[in-house]
């Protein structure tokens, strides 16, 4: 069992989430400016809780698209049981609450000007600005895998409209009998941690009802991954004999592709030849981030963990997939939940206030892995001077067992997860 139950993690968010909410007793200067950076589950959960809890500041939002595809459940789109609409999230509702939405991309940060450049040529000032971009692909660490590779060897990793995830499916459904589906998984740190093994777990799901004679091979850098025993039980009793997954230490990096030969190379020298393959390339911030000088060597933003304020940058607050964690997980939990405490201390700084004082972080990471069949991860995180830090005993992971014995606990929090994305989508959009 965990050391945490679910009812009681849901008591702990809530109450960490009144707290955060407890800095919305200050009165922010009327049209102080927050600007904010992506309008995803960080950039959107940010304004949004900026919008309810200090109504005198300006809220603007800097996103391109005009709707949002959900990272998360995206992998439910490969075995059918989830469609692009599905995981669709409109911003009308924010826009109604009076948050100001610029559908632009966001070209250059001048922090001495304390302005955004945008594409079009504008500038948009601010005096609080929250960046929340998510990742960037590093095009070419991977050898042989840029932009155009991506459209032979999907990474179906970062959303935009869908396009990515519905390519890798539509290839999928392509796929001839008997047939290989390829995975190169990188080394830490990348998005969403337990994500390349959900993938690999539904991507399964679809071959097991409509291409019983495929296989899969899952090259991975890494010799343990989250929830690791949980997933490889799950692949013995659902997928028996239909997935190889290849440690680094078995030869499982993979240091190039190339996709004329459809070739997947492990460090080795081994050579995979797969029918489809997904790429899961080399992460870092994105590309407005790195261009702001915010990055350090690992190409993700060092941020003080209580304020989120970038150790780089005075009066710029990053959050979500684009900083450094440290254990924090790249999640959309995350992103939601950091959200709220970077916002409640861009306005207190703002303000000539201390910040809210010990903030708490909630992480729960649920996996699709089969038909009603979920499992998951819990955490609870801090600040600190050394940055952040997990609770001790505070979370842990599904128990283990034979289906047989735990049949109930896999279709609960199969329902848990469903749950869970209807709240925290709620809780951004809404």
């Amino acid at each position: 069992m965990t050391s945490i139950s679910r009812r009681s993690f849901g008591k702990l968010a809530a109450a960490g989430l009144a707290t955060l909410a407890a800095p919305s007793l200050l009165h922010a200067k009327d049209g102080a400016r927050l600007v904010i950076i992506g309008g995803g589950f960080g950039g959107a959960s940010a304004a949004r809780f900026a919008r309810i809890n200090f109504p005198h500041i300006d809220v603007t939002v800097i996103e391109p698209q005009k709707s949002f595809v959900t990272c998360p459940y995206g992998n439910l789109l490969l075995s059918g049981t989830r469609t692009l609409s599905d995981i669709t999230h409109q911003y009308v509702a924010l826009k109604k609450r009076g948050i100001n939405f610029i559908h632009d991309w966001a070209d250059a940060i001048e922090p001495d000007k304390k302005v955004v450049r945008l594409r079009s040529g504008k500038t948009i000032a601010y005096d609080k600005l929250i960046v929340s971009p998510g990742i960037g692909i590093k095009w070419g660490a991977l050898p042989g895998y840029d932009q155009d590779a991506a459209q032979i060897f999907p990474h179906a990793w970062v959303p935009e409209r869908g396009e990515q995830v519905l390519l890798l499916r539509k290839q999928l459904e392509a796929l001839p009998e008997g047939g290989v589906v390829g995975f190169a998984i990188p080394a830490n740190p990348f998005r969403c941690p337990p994500g390349p093994y959900v993938r690999i777990s539904l991507v399964a799901n679809y071959l097991k009802k409509h291409k019983p004679r495929a296989k899969i091979i899952a090259l991975d850098a890494k010799d343990a991954f989250s929830k690791q025993g949980l997933f490889q039980d799950a692949w013995n009793e659902l997928y028996p004999g239909l997935i190889e997954w290849v440690p680094g230490s078995k030869d499982g990096k993979v240091v190039s592709v190339d996709t004329k030969e459809k070739v997947f190379q492990t460090e080795f020298g081994t050579r995979h030849k797969v029918d489809v393959g997904n790429v899961i390339p080399p992460q870092s911030a994105a590309k407005i981030a790195v261009d702001a000088g915010l990055v350090n060597e690992t190409g993700f933003v060092p941020v003080n963990p209580y304020t989120f304020e970038a150790v780089k940058a005075k009066d710029i607050h990053v959050i979500g997939d684009a900083n450094i964690g440290g254990p924090l997980p790249k999640s959309g939990f995350i992103a939601n939940s950091t959200s709220k405490q970077a916002v409640a201390s861009a306005v207190a700084l703002l303000e000539g206030r201390e910040p809210p004082k010990d903030p708490v972080y909630f992480n729960t990471c649920y996996s699709h892995v089969g038909d009603d069949y979920g499992i998951s991860v819990v955490g609870v995180f801090r600040p600190s001077e050394k940055g952040f830090v997990e609770t001790p005993n505070s979370g842990g992971v599904s128990p283990r067992g034979p289906l047989a014995e735990k049949k109930l606990q896999r279709k609960l929090e199969a329902q848990y997860a469903d749950s869970w994305y209807a709240s925290i989508t709620k809780d951004a959009f809404s």
